[in-house]
């Protein structure tokens, strides 16, 4: 128990520039109180105390304003950094080495029964306010950007951006144009910006057309 307590501090001291030592990560960072309490819950759960579990996670909820459900499945070294915001649901299993921002929902569409949550695997990086929802999988060392919508699995070693989400990276290579967690389009405006294009366009052959009479 005290060597994964470790390993978390180190996962922490590693990926956090703000962590100053491993009293103020155990004393003061919610994500890593979230996570060793979820520990404890995620036990009761598998073991069939399932209403303490739910007790010890709700706790959790009102401590570090994160939400785990028991039920979940974290992995080794996941780092969920500030976290206000974060929901986690039953069915989602979290791999190793995962950093979570705040704000981030690992949830369902209400559309599936049984396993209704994403898996990330190991290495993902998922900015703050990300959404992925639904039973499919979030490849390896994969990145997605703050405010994504994820509707649809994602290969590993991705990056995936926008409202849906899409992917515009894959292993090193640009898909598209160079995009990053805070210049995501925004397809409400693509949209605008297109249909005036059309108007501007009928309106010059309908004043060609009135012109030649």
């Amino acid at each position: 128990m005290f060597a994964r307590l470790k390993e978390d501090i180190n996962a922490i001291k590693q990926r956090d520039p703000a962590a100053r030592s491993a009293i103020e990560i155990m004393m003061l960072y919610p994500g890593y109180k979230a996570i060793r309490m979820h520990r404890r819950a995620n036990w009761c759960f598998r073991h069939n105390l399932k209403f303490l579990a739910r007790y010890i996670s709700q706790r959790a909820v009102r401590k570090t304003g994160i939400e785990i459900h028991p039920g979940a499945t974290l992995g080794r070294r996941v780092f969920i950094d500030h976290g206000t915001g974060v929901v986690i649901g039953e069915t989602a299993v979290v791999g190793d080495d995962v950093t979570i921002y705040q704000g981030v929902t690992l949830g369902g569409t209400g559309k599936d029964t049984g396993k209704r949550h994403p898996t990330i695997e190991s290495g993902v990086m998922i900015g703050a306010g990300a959404k992925v929802l639904g039973p499919f999988t979030v490849g390896a060392n994969s990145r997605i950007a703050a405010g994504a919508v994820v509707l649809h699995e994602i290969p590993p070693e991705s990056t995936a951006v926008g409202v849906p989400a899409r992917v515009v990276k894959r292993d090193n290579v640009r898909l598209t144009d160079n995009l990053d967690q805070v210049h995501v389009p925004d397809p409400i405006s693509q949209k605008i910006c297109m249909l005036e294009s059309k108007i501007y366009h009928l309106e010059k052959l309908l004043k060609e057309q009135q012109d030649e009479k």
